[in-house]
């Protein structure tokens, strides 16, 4: 396998006249929108589709325009301010949370960085510009995107938005690190940060055959980033009611649900990027088309990937249950963060064998070898814990208080080896007899006295 450096040329970046600019945001701003408009709209009937529904069918030719309905509706809604709201955070919220979303497509390759394409005469890279360090440049601006979570959660001036806003915050932050890591595993491969040289290193082979540990665990992080199902805490009404929404209306809950729609489009479009090609066509259409590569061509192949990864997240809520919250930062802390900083040190070792000209064989006898070790030294930790568990329960309990669940003025559920008090009169469960809905809990017997009915 050959060195993997991509050349960071980016002067073909910065010298496009105004107006071209210009029309690149506003196709950038264009392109998130509509997507968002036809995301909604193939959500819902997707959804309705796996559960044996109709779906939206009224609003334009199979029901298309729903999505444009529902963002009218929301617009002429009356627009609510809570009395003891802070209102200037109140109003900012919703729009630090949906700017941000928008900012990340700049970065994004469409096309190959090249003078491929012709606008009004003018030979352009398919991308609105591009960074030595733009991958960084899509952390910061996700980043920002939190603080309109939090404020709008603050500023609500009530309880339970609050709430929302922490957890949901807490979550964010929490799979950003391992988000950061899988990225990590690619820079190493690619040579750069850069999203355009990123896409030019993936000529050969694409990251995700490469790198599948890092695809893998960016999946679940987008997917945690976004607050998308299973991870949509912030939507879990049973104990947040809305979450950090839950005070906003109008046009401003509308900016909340625009922004998570963004960021869906914008993560998907940072995998397709990093790991599936970017722009670069399929192995198989790529092998017999030279063209498939070149013009506008790449523009179609980057919308199609984008597409499926956006049924991924339409798949994933329509099968998958809401997980609990302590579930969520368990995967995040002690799964995702942990997998990705040890596959982070695997692959920076096997860069830097490489880099030393060793065999390829040799670094798999190396990487196997080590693998073994760990796994060696796991099966020892659990032998070792094993007997002294048993050894503790051989020697029978120890004088420990009894579990009481109220001990603290509230009740709390028992930690893993506790159980908790029988409950007193309550009768065996053998004892009990199923009692018909509608039918008393007793009758009387022949003898005069009261027995269990059924």
């Amino acid at each position: 396998m050959n060195t993997l450096l991509a050349a960071e040329d980016l002067s073909m970046f910065g010298t496009d006249p105004w107006w071209l600019v210009l029309i690149k945001a506003v196709f950038c701003f264009a392109f998130l929108m509509v997507t968002v408009l036809f995301s909604i709209v193939w959500e819902r009937k997707v959804v309705a589709w796996m559960q044996l529904r109709v779906g939206p069918n009224r609003h334009g030719p199979w029901g298309l325009l729903q999505s444009l309905a529902d963002g009218i509706k929301l617009m002429l809604k009356e627009d609510v301010i809570v009395k003891k709201a802070d209102k200037v955070v109140y109003v900012l919220a919703p729009i630090i949370a949906a700017i941000p979303a928008f900012m990340a497509i700049a970065v994004i390759p469409f096309g190959p960085a090249g003078n491929e394409v012709s606008i009004f005469g003018h030979r352009t890279a398919m991308q609105l510009t591009d960074l030595p360090i733009a991958m960084l440049y899509v952390l910061a601006i996700a980043s920002v995107g939190i603080y309109g979570i939090v404020l709008a959660g603050w500023s609500s001036g009530s309880t339970y938005p609050l709430l929302g806003g922490l957890r949901s915050c807490a979550q964010m932050i929490s799979y950003e690190i391992a988000m950061g890591a899988a990225f990590a595993s690619v820079f190493l491969y690619s040579g750069s940060m850069s999203t355009s040289a990123i896409v030019e290193a993936q000529a050969d082979r694409w990251f995700v055959i490469l790198l599948p540990v890092s695809f893998i665990i960016y999946i679940v992080t987008m997917v945690g980033e976004t607050n998308r199902a299973p991870f949509d805490m912030p939507e879990s009404e049973g104990d947040l009611v809305g979450g950090f929404n839950t005070e906003y209306s109008s046009i401003k809950f509308a900016m909340f649900m625009l922004a998570e729609y963004v960021n869906m489009v914008t993560v998907s479009a940072v995998s397709v990027t990093l790991f599936l090609g970017g722009w670069r066509a399929p192995y198989p259409v790529s092998t017999f088309w030279e063209g498939a590569n070149h013009g506008w061509w790449p523009m179609l192949w980057f919308v199609l990937k984008v597409q499926l990864l956006l049924f991924f997240f339409i798949w994933l809520r329509g099968t998958l249950p809401r997980v609990r919250y302590d579930q969520l930062m368990k995967l995040g802390w002690k799964v995702l963060i942990p997998v990705s900083v040890v596959w982070l040190m695997l692959v920076a070792t096997v860069r830097a064998l490489r880099n030393e000209n060793i065999a390829f064989t040799n670094i798999v006898l190396y990487v196997a070898g080590a693998v073994l070790g760990l796994l060696l030294l796991s099966f020892v930790v659990d032998v070792f814990r094993d007997r002294k568990a048993k050894a503790s329960a051989a020697a029978g309990p120890a004088d420990e208080a009894a579990f009481d669940p109220m001990a603290g003025g509230f009740p709390v559920p028992p930690k893993p080896g506790q159980s908790l008090p029988p409950v007193p009169r309550r009768r065996p469960r053998h004892d009990r007899d199923l009692v018909v809905s509608g039918a008393p809990d007793t009758a009387t017997a022949s003898d005069g006295k009261e027995t269990d009915g059924v």
